[in-house]
């Protein structure tokens, strides 16, 4: 199984997060790219390379342009550089902006997911209806970038499973919209329920709301009897320079240690619908890949009395089955569904990026028993060029692919 570790020793943060996946190679042009459909105005990434305590990684900051200022995370959790026009938006403000993006949508439905954990957490804290809880530092465009962005960088990764280390909350006093509040704030604590923590290990913030809420999205604490075989090491930069430990985000492209690469069980939940509305489809399909689906896909079929129908088929893991359920039986008009495991196999894919004379390009590679038996360029980054610069996709894909078989 392809595994993201993270190793949050020293906390998380949406800035920390994006850095990190980053590191481990998603193309800054992917991320941008992605960015760029969010109807925004007023922002920049900053994107460099930095050190903590002589360990290089990838440093991310969301350059304000309205004010000029540049926030770190979650503009340090209630500064007053925001403008507070754009401050305050509504769960339902947030859905919007992300809908019409025109995203993918396992990448929109990630997102909300992450911001729906921390509507939930303020709606409890702050004892209110979900739809009335406003976001303050979270509803801030700089957050936005941060949370659509992970969620742009983890379906670029699809990853089998995430899992987490022990989390450093830090400790001290963190200033917000409500004023000074203990660490951690009680919405990054009620987010982070379930999950093991340390305290006092920083005199600061070290895991924020944002940082809280992806964990809880997308991570299950790893389970102490796992070997994991490290593959590729990703470094996210933070925006404190702290003397007792590196403010960096470490996550690791792992792989179960002793599993081969091409093997694994799986299980596979097919049902067959006549009496649906096909426009739903893709509303359905992304719905089950944000609930960790590998596969989801629709085969026309002809049932009893000659009626046109389909199979819906979707390739998911045991820990993801009860999600799949649920949304198949809630949001389709199945009342039955097939579940059957088999023996799924895979390839070792590897990612890196290759420098082309349209910028760096990230290249998917996949190995069978340790041989390279494909390599091909990531297909959105290919689009973007061929929009940016006129040339016809399958140009560039060939022009790319020439490069690949020189470097082969």
């Amino acid at each position: 199984m392809k595994i993201l570790y993270y190793d949050c020793f020293s906390g998380i943060s949406g800035d920390m997060n994006l850095g990190a996946l980053l590191d481990l190679g998603v193309s800054p042009e992917t991320l941008t790219a992605g960015l760029k459909k969010l109807n925004t105005r007023g922002w920049r990434l900053e994107i460099s390379r930095d050190q903590r305590h002589g360990i290089t990684g990838t440093k991310v900051t969301v350059i304000t342009e309205h004010d000029g200022h540049a926030n770190g995370p979650e503009g340090n959790h209630g500064s007053d550089q925001h403008d507070h026009h754009h401050d305050h938006r509504n769960l339902a403000d947030i859905e919007k902006i992300v809908k019409e993006s025109g995203l993918p949508p396992a990448v929109s439905e990630l997102a909300m997911k992450i911001f729906t954990h921390i509507a939930e957490a303020e709606a409890a804290v702050h004892d209110k209806p979900l739809q009335e809880v406003h976001f303050h530092e979270v509803g801030a465009i700089d957050s936005i970038v941060d949370i659509v962005g992970a969620a742009i960088c983890l379906n670029e990764i699809g990853a089998d499973r995430i899992y987490v280390s022990d989390i450093e909350l830090g400790s001290g006093m963190v200033k917000c919209q409500h004023g000074l509040l203990p660490v951690p704030a009680p919405a990054t604590a009620r987010i982070i329920s379930g999950f093991p923590v340390h305290l006092g290990g920083v005199d600061f913030e070290a895991t924020t709301p944002t940082g809280a809420a992806i964990i809880a999205a997308v991570a299950e604490p790893l389970p102490p009897s796992m070997r994991l075989d490290i593959r590729k090491s990703g470094y996210g930069i933070g925006h404190r320079n702290n003397p007792s430990r590196p403010n960096i985000l470490r996550v690791f492209l792992a792989q179960t240690a002793g599993e081969p690469d091409n093997g694994h069980t799986a299980k596979l939940v097919e049902c067959n619908v006549d009496d649906m509305n096909p426009e739903m489809s893709e509303y359905i399909s992304g719905r089950l890949f944000a609930a960790g689906a590998g596969d989801v896909w629709f085969t026309p079929v002809i049932m009893k009395k000659g009626r046109p129908a389909f199979t819906l088929s979707i390739i998911c893991e045991e820990d993801q089955l009860n999600a799949v359920r649920e949304i198949l039986f809630t949001e389709s008009t199945t009342i039955g569904l097939r579940v059957s495991s088999f023996s799924k196999e895979t390839l070792h894919r590897e990612f890196e990026e290759i420098e082309t004379r349209f910028g760096k390009v990230t290249v998917k590679k996949s190995y069978f028993n340790g041989r390279l038996v494909s390599a091909k360029p990531e297909a959105d980054r290919c689009a973007a060029i061929a929009a940016g610069t006129g040339i016809p996709m399958k140009n560039v894909i060939q022009e790319i692919m020439s490069l690949i078989r020189e470097e082969s």
